[in-house]
């Protein structure tokens, strides 16, 4: 970087504001809406479950095998590397940048392909009102609008997002308590345990219950925008697990102990009808209405994360560092635009093949830091942990082993159009990483020769490790990506301990 670049930079910060950091109720919502955003899309798991038993029993057990040990690993590992960029940062310190990168990727992928399902989910609730939205003619454009639409109050800032968040979750989450109370006199106990095992669908059934309890972690990439990180996020994560299981058995509850339908109708967007059936009109049309503004809460939520984690690997030099370049918001704009695009080409699909392809994905993604996770702890047992689930090594083994039994099995239910669509966005990310450390050694575009991780305060400065540290074991490759030169880390360490010096002042 030269001397009239440096000046640059320099005028830029003076002149954009400070980035305003999340707090703890937004942070909730937004932890809420990567996970869930509400009941809608838990339809499927009612009729791929052959009754409403089996949805009622997953909703019910599944969090205590996979969404608790998740938000408890992410809340350790997040607070430990409480910078954008989230989970790369823990593949990279635990196996390499190779990987951090091959996670990076996956993740990326696998939550654009999750943020397509949004818009497509949206249609599916508007269509049992407006038929038209089942022609291509016109699904088509409204697809487009509500993606650009939605990217637009994106990269207007996060803060904006996360309070959006807010109110997007009670208007959403509203309805269904209304539901829940105009159904308890028509309730029959009875009705909860029919199950006919001649129409399980256990791919089906698991994908539903999957998808709808994972991406704890997604929220880790934003902790470089999160007030007080190591107290916020834990607590956060706790309030979010609470609002998913509720948000899901409540209205599960009281759909299918109040009616007597047949239970091969539970498909996406059935919930309007059985607020119609039980309410009336003007309830199903309020759901309806909720929907649509539940699906701008996930899909606004999953942009951020996909934007603020390419801008974190951008920050530590993996990407180049126009995905680290923010609006006069404070927001990454081109990294906003890359996931947009990506939605668009993407929601074209149905909405089973898109949730099967990123499930699978995004299991991957989860076994690497299940054993990220379990190295850090044996490889650094001395990295600073504000927050740490209180077991020891063979503990914390033992809280991976359920989540992971689960994960090769929604991987093996896979379909073989699966398999070749995921393996080759894996054997993609394979070439992807020598060709941008060939495009850095080749100074063919600008990379971040800075690594600027956010320093502790006073009360965590004992025993904590800045992000230099944890990339001390990586390979020439790696040098090459993250590094210029050794002068040049030598002066970064230099800038490093001067900013740190001058922030702790």
């Amino acid at each position: 970087m030269d001397e009239e670049e440096m000046v640059n930079d320099a005028k830029n910060s003076s002149n954009r504001k400070p980035n305003p950091k999340l707090s703890i109720l937004p942070l909730i919502a937004l932890i809420f809406y990567e996970v869930s955003g509400g009941p809608f899309g838990v339809e499927d798991s009612v009729k791929a479950g052959g009754g409403p038993l089996l949805s009622l029993l997953g909703f019910l057990i599944f969090p205590f095998f996979w969404s608790i040990p998740e938000a408890l690993i992410t809340a350790e590992l997040a607070t430990s590397f409480p910078e954008n960029g989230g989970y790369v940062l823990w593949i990279s310190s635990a196996f390499g940048p190779f990987w951090g990168f091959q996670e990076g990727f996956w993740k990326w992928f696998s939550g654009v392909m999750d943020n397509a399902l949004y818009p497509v989910l949206f249609l599916d609730y508007l269509k049992h009102s407006f038929p038209i939205f089942n022609k291509m003619i016109a699904r088509i454009p409204a697809l487009l609008g509500i993606t650009v639409s939605l990217t637009y109050l994106n990269y207007r800032g996060l803060h904006i997002v996360g309070f959006s968040a807010v109110f997007l979750a009670g208007f959403s989450l509203f309805p269904f308590i209304v539901l829940g109370i105009l159904a308890i006199p028509r309730i029959r106990p009875r009705r909860w345990f029919v199950v006919d095992y001649r129409k399980i669908e256990w791919r089906g059934y698991f994908n539903s219950l999957f998808w709808n309890l994972n991406y704890w972690d997604n929220a880790s990439t934003l902790a470089g925008e999160i007030e007080n990180p190591s107290r916020t996020f834990p607590k956060a994560l706790l309030g979010a697990v609470v609002l998913v299981v509720c948000s899901y058995l409540i209205p599960l509850l009281a759909g299918t102990g109040a009616l007597d339908t047949d239970f091969s109708a539970w498909s996406d967007g059935y919930f309007a009808q059985v607020g119609m059936l039980i309410g009336g009109s003007w309830l199903k049309w309020w759901i309806q209405a909720a929907a649509a503004l539940s699906n701008m809460g996930l899909f606004e939520a999953e942009m951020s994360s996909d934007a603020f984690q390419l801008l974190g690997m951008s920050e530590i030099g993996m990407l180049p560092s126009i995905f680290a370049s923010r609006s006069k918001y404070g927001t990454p704009t081109f990294s906003i635009l890359c996931s947009a695009t990506g939605v668009i080409f993407l929601s074209w699909m149905s909405f089973q093949e898109i949730l099967e392809f990123l499930n699978f994905l995004y299991s991957v993604g989860m076994l690497f830091e299940f054993a990220a996770f379990i190295k850090l702890r044996i490889k650094k047992p001395d990295l600073h942990r504000p927050y740490k689930v209180p077991v020891q090594t063979f503990g914390a083994m033992m809280l991976c082993l359920p989540p992971v039994l689960l994960l090769v099995l929604v991987m093996c239910l896979a379909s073989l159009k699966t398999y070749l669509v995921s393996g080759g966005v894996i054997v993609l990310g394979f070439f992807l990483y020598p060709a941008i450390v060939h495009a850095k050694e080749r100074n063919w575009t600008k990379f971040s020769t800075e690594i600027q991780p956010s320093m502790p305060s006073d009360s965590d400065l004992e025993g904590r490790p800045i992000v230099l540290e944890e990339h001390q074991e990586i390979d020439e490759a790696a040098r090459g990506l993250l590094f210029d030169s050794q002068s040049s880390r030598t002066e970064q360490v230099s800038d490093i301990s001067s900013e740190g010096v001058s922030k702790l002042e």
